[in-house]
């Protein structure tokens, strides 16, 4: 077996275990969170009996290793069981929810992979002058705020004072769009209509923006840390003494070895922008799962709870498992690590 298989094997063992584990701790804490979802779902004025047969129906009368013991077995049908909230199953409001939510988060990390990083190699490039002074201060300010926070600004200039960007939504209404995929812009692609595709872009780069501004910051200051210490190896000042390029320097001997870190942090912002999605989706209304999975929190709407926790898991630790291959690209001493 290959040192990159034998490290993706061993990821996917870690990460089924730790799923295992995520789906026992949220399904314990979803049941003793108090009040009773039978007579949250089911409203002040049902009867008694209603409650009870709505409790009956959802194994809430059982213990709670019985009840886990019911939803194992129905996850391995591939079914997360009824949403009290829309009262469609959980599978499929997650189908319809989540690839706005993926969307936005790809659009996001695409700005900071294409961002950050050349800011942080271009200051590092130029380290102690005006351009890395005012990159460092614009990274500080963007890791400093919450997306939350830069979202209302955005809006406000971008969206109210400057009218460039429309305030809220996916899409304007005079565009219809067959569903495919759920991702508006390739299902637009799919469709040949190029009108529908630029006014979902137009949409998707407020929220995305606000979204990815904290890891923008955060990618541009580690590559800029990084890649300054590599400025100090040996074998740079080798590659400057030979007279190579100062270009060739920075872009293939200091920006490779320092994209390592970079690319962790980005893979992990990425990862956690599934959970923390959820407040910039509230201010652009963006019907995401972020902020689905609020709206059944504060229904206590237990399967969807799960359901929802167990899909930004999963797909969190897709997300790691996928840094971890490249990685391993980009450093040969894991490969080689692995194959001892």
């Amino acid at each position: 077996m290959s040192p990159v298989l034998r490290l993706l094997a061993k990821r996917l063992v870690t990460s089924i275990i730790v799923l295992i584990g995520v789906s026992m701790l949220i399904f314990i804490i979803a049941r003793v969170i108090p009040g009773d979802p039978a007579r949250i779902a089911l409203g002040p004025n049902a009867s008694a009996e209603q409650v009870q047969i709505l409790q009956e129906r959802l194994h809430l009368n059982e213990p709670i290793p019985v009840q886990y013991g019911y939803f194992i077995s129905d996850v391995a049908r591939g079914d997360l069981g009824v949403s009290l909230y829309t009262n469609r199953p959980v599978t499929r409001d997650i189908a319809q929810f989540l690839p706005a939510t993926l969307e936005l988060i790809f659009v996001a990390g695409l700005m900071m992979i294409l961002i950050g990083l050349p800011l942080g190699a271009l200051s590092a490039r130029y380290r102690h002058s005006w351009a890395d002074n005012t990159i460092r201060m614009v990274s500080l300010l963007g890791v400093s705020a919450p997306s939350f926070v830069w979202a209302v600004i955005l809006m406000l200039l971008f969206a109210y004072f400057l009218p460039l960007f429309p305030i809220a939504g996916r899409i304007s209404n005079v565009y219809v769009v067959p569903s495919v995929t759920g991702f508006l812009m390739v299902d637009s692609l799919l469709d040949g209509n190029f009108r529908a595709f630029g006014n979902a872009a137009w949409h998707i780069v407020l929220p995305a923006f606000a979204l990815a501004l904290s890891g923008i910051g955060q990618a541009a200051r580690l590559t800029r840390a990084n890649m300054v210490e590599t400025y100090d190896r040996p074998y740079i000042e080798m590659a400057q003494s030979y007279g190579f390029p100062e270009r060739r320097i920075a872009s293939r001997y200091a920006f490779r070895p320092s994209m390592i870190p970079s690319m962790t942090i980005i893979g992990l912002d990425f990862a956690a922008m599934l959970g923390n999605a959820f407040l910039v989706e509230a201010v652009f209304a963006w019907p995401g799962l972020s902020r689905y999975g609020v709206a059944v929190i504060l229904r206590k709407d237990l399967n969807a709870i799960v359901g929802t926790v167990l899909c930004i898991s999963a797909l969190f630790l897709i997300v790691n498992i996928i840094v971890d291959l490249v990685t391993a690209y980009l450093n040969p001493r894991i490969r080689h690590s692995q194959r001892a």
